[in-house]
């Protein structure tokens, strides 16, 4: 099976089922839900971080890259997830993450009791002549991203939390050390690898101030450099398997770039996520605003990327949600009076586009932003100092409230609802953050008499069945109009049409009229619809979602 045929689920596996009643997610819990997963027919899953960690940044602060988190489990129980999950034709997907480690890890610890060999891992620097820090670089967690190391009046570099030291990928010793990671993982079966923000980790080695009115960000990210490593990556771990599939998390990165990451040619990566279509709900660029999306913006930046991608290439890791998202149906969809009818809609767009589609745990149950009442039901350390941070500019709590229930990464990391029950099926402690809306949102119903799981399961279906789905070029139709996505791909001689109304409001829609009167099938529709030929207009009711197969 190619790239293109591929399905990926996420877990979260802090919020995915918790086998021991300590009110976290773990390993065993996971296994005792693989006839779950075998149910959708994914073919990978990627697991968020597991390793050893203090656990600052929920596990992307890595003290021991070779361990298990005792909070999650322990070896053992790994090698027997990824059997049985090998057994059901389910490969496994690790986070790497490895612009940072944890201030903890020995590499560091060692470094701070004088260790010059370690010192040399990370990015430590002397004060400027005038006492002040290195430069004026900042922590994407907000405040400099300098850190005093230890008493010897040095700083290090983070470009994330301060517990969170950037590696120094200009010492081949570094390089050869995360390599080392790799080949461990490889050689206990798995298959698949993500990168963590990985086009950050080719800062230069001066680390000069940023310009005025220049974002830091600017001098560190996307460095030519950073596909010299990838290249050097690829040939000395998983680019000697065929069949392994890796993706790259790119931050603020460009088209042209992501060809370059993911082209085959190159040797770097399978594929990219890339966030652009994911700041549509942005007033001016800021994460912790709260304002409508924007639809046009949305789709003409699908389409670019798609375009883009398509013509250089290159190939893309699609998504709607995933751990540092809040949901994209409370986002994008209406998940009030329109849920399993918009949860399909966006699902169809995606699914059906050029490239590998992931699903987020959850998603397939259509889970929404949890309504928690009070910033004290959240946990998320970057919600928390936004929420401050909005207090300080004069935002009153409420208004502040509204903004984080919107944007929190906390939304999507809310335990996944297995039944109706108070702690919906997901522990039976206390769980590490509060479900919320279970008693209307839960496996068991979905499964039970639901239609957004088998919706699911039909577009994964239907992307192992069609080629043109898999392998066909896209372009767009009418990218103008007010309320409708709609999109065409093609591949030998056939055509698929992909029409979507974003919008509550039912809109009669002029199909192109090339295509009107010749025989088609229909392969999906959300409200049942059954066309065999191509009508000259469309009736589409709210959030209605058509794919039309035109010999």
């Amino acid at each position: 099976m190619s790239l293109a045929d591929k399905v990926i689920y996420q877990i979260y596996p802090k919020s995915f089922y918790d086998s021991n009643g300590d009110g976290i997610g773990d390993l065993r819990g996971i296994i005792q839900k693989i006839p779950y997963l075998k149910q959708l027919n994914i073919d990978m899953i990627w697991f968020n971080p597991f390793f050893v960690s203090p656990q600052n940044d929920n596990g992307y602060d890595i003290a021991d890259y070779y361990a298990i988190d005792p909070l999650f489990g322990t070896m053992a129980d790994f090698d027997e997830l990824i059997t049985q999950l090998r057994q059901n034709h389910i490969e496994v997907m690790l986070d790497m993450v490895f612009n940072h480690c944890s201030t903890n890890h020995q590499w560091f610890q060692k470094a701070l009791a004088g260790d010059q060999y370690y010192q040399n891992f990370f990015y430590l620097r002397q004060p400027k002549a005038d006492g002040s820090l290195p430069n004026n670089w900042r922590s994407k967690f907000g405040g400099p991203a300098w850190a005093p190391f230890g008493n010897t009046g040095k700083y290090y570099l983070h470009l994330y939390d301060k517990s969170q030291a950037d590696l120094n990928w200009h010492n081949p010793e570094v390089r050869k050390e995360l390599f080392k990671v790799i080949n461990f993982w490889r050689a206990k079966g798995v298959k698949g690898f993500r990168f963590d923000v990985i086009n950050v980790i080719g800062k230069d080695e001066t680390l000069a101030d940023a310009p005025a009115k220049i974002d830091s960000k600017v001098l560190y990210t996307d460095q030519p450099i950073v596909h010299q490593y990838l290249q050097e990556m690829n040939k000395n771990t998983f680019g000697r398997d065929l069949e392994t599939v890796t993706v790259g998390e790119m931050s603020s990165t460009d088209i042209a770039n992501s060809i370059a990451y993911t082209k085959k040619d190159n040797h770097e990566l399978s594929m990219v996520f890339t966030f652009h279509h994911l700041k549509v709900d942005y007033q001016d660029g800021q994460k912790w605003t709260k304002i409508p999306f924007d639809f046009q913006k949305l789709k003409q930046l699908l389409n670019d990327w798609q375009v883009g991608m398509s013509n250089g290439g290159g190939w893309n890791a699609l998504f709607w949600n995933n751990h540092d998202q809040p949901w994209a149906l409370s986002r994008f969809g209406d998940s009030k009076h329109y849920r399993a009818k918009s949860a399909e809609m966006l699902a169809t767009v995606l699914h059906l586009l050029r490239g590998t589609p992931y699903i987020y745990q959850g998603e397939e149950i259509g889970m929404i932003n949890p309504n928690y009442q009070s910033i004290t039901d959240y946990v998320d350390i970057e919600t928390k100092n936004a929420y401050q941070e909005l207090l300080k500019k004069g935002l009153d709590g409420q208004k502040a409230l509204a903004i984080i229930q919107a944007k929190s990464r906390d939304n999507s990391r809310s335990p996944m609802h297995w039944d109706d029950s108070q702690k919906a099926g997901f522990t039976t402690g206390t769980p590490w953050l509060k479900p919320q809306d279970q008693a209307q949102i839960n496996v068991a119903a979905e499964l039970d008499h639901g239609e957004i799981f088998p919706y699911y399961q039909k577009l994964i279906q239907l992307r192992k069945t069609y080629p043109i789905i898999a392998n066909g070029s896209y372009q767009p139709i009418d990218l103008n109009h007010p309320q409708v996505y709609a999109y065409c791909r093609k591949y030998n001689g056939q055509a698929l049409l992909v029409i979507n109304n974003f919008y509550a409001n039912p809109v009669s829609y002029q199909l192109p009229q090339h295509y009107q009167k010749l025989p088609a099938e229909t392969l999906i529709s959300n409200y049942s619809k059954q066309l065999k030929v191509v009508p000259s207009v469309v009736n589409l009711k709210p959030y209605e979602a058509l794919a039309l197969l035109v010999k």
